[in-house]
């Protein structure tokens, strides 16, 4: 169909409508996409495995249905305090809440050694998870499965001392009572999906509960949060 559209001079030129073929846009932009290095981790997709050398800090994520291909601040920032977590120390137990693709269990899979358990609501995102995870070589050390919150059945016993969660402000403030609650002492938890404006008040209501601010990433205009629970002095083991 032909149809006028008028110009910022106040002329008028033809504009065109076209019917174009069902796709799915997010996987084929993203998939255009190189690849993103946060500290020692290499995130890429699988148009570019024959380009890159791979490490054990190489990770392939496909842009799909669930969020998390490292090219958003928020995933970039958590990779980047994973890294340094991985100088630390290494924790018994990692718990990622809101999983997405996996990027992030993987992640901690890979830098710690340990086993990692990847929880999302959305049941796509956690077999893409899986998936991922297979392709990692690393399916024995992630372990995911569908949740909401922290109220399965399976995470009501759990003490692990470093909880990710890359989700958004508004659930990240409810659950904060849940996660002091199992966070164990001397652990860590890494927050983001927080827009600088927000990061004030989601900080505010984990410190009112027992827990202190290590350090804050900002990246365009997105805040990832490191919270710590000092109430022991060794930190991870």
């Amino acid at each position: 169909a032909l149809i006028n559209r008028v110009t910022h001079d106040g002329s008028e030129s033809p504009l065109r409508i076209e019917v174009v073929p069902d796709a799915d846009w997010v996987t084929i932009s993203q998939g255009q996409r190189g690849p993103v290095r946060a500290g020692r981790f290499l995130i890429h997709g699988s148009h570019d495995r024959g380009r890159l050398a791979r490490n054990r800090y190489t990770i392939e994520i496909d842009a799909d249905q669930a969020f998390g291909t490292a090219h958003h601040a928020t995933t970039l920032g958590c990779l980047l305090l994973l890294d340094e977590l991985a100088k630390w120390g290494r924790p018994n137990l990692v718990l990622d809440v809101g999983t997405g693709t996996g990027v992030l269990a993987i992640a901690a899979a890979l830098a710690f050694d340990r086993a990692v358990i990847a929880t999302d609501n959305d049941p796509v995102a956690v077999e893409i998870a899986r998936q991922n995870a297979a392709k990692a070589s690393i399916s024995q050390s992630v372990h995911a499965f569908v949740a909401n919150g922290l109220s399965h059945p399976k995470l009501r016993r759990l003490t692990p001392n470093l909880i990710v969660a890359n989700i958004l402000a508004r659930p990240l403030y409810g659950l904060a009572p849940d996660m002091a609650r199992i966070i164990m002492p001397g652990g860590y938890v890494l927050l983001s999906g927080i827009t600088e404006s927000q990061a004030r008040a989601v900080t505010a209501r984990y410190v009112s509960l027992g827990v202190v601010l290590e350090k804050q990433i900002l990246l365009d205009g997105w805040a990832t949060l490191l919270l710590g629970c000092r109430s022991a002095s060794i930190l991870f083991d």
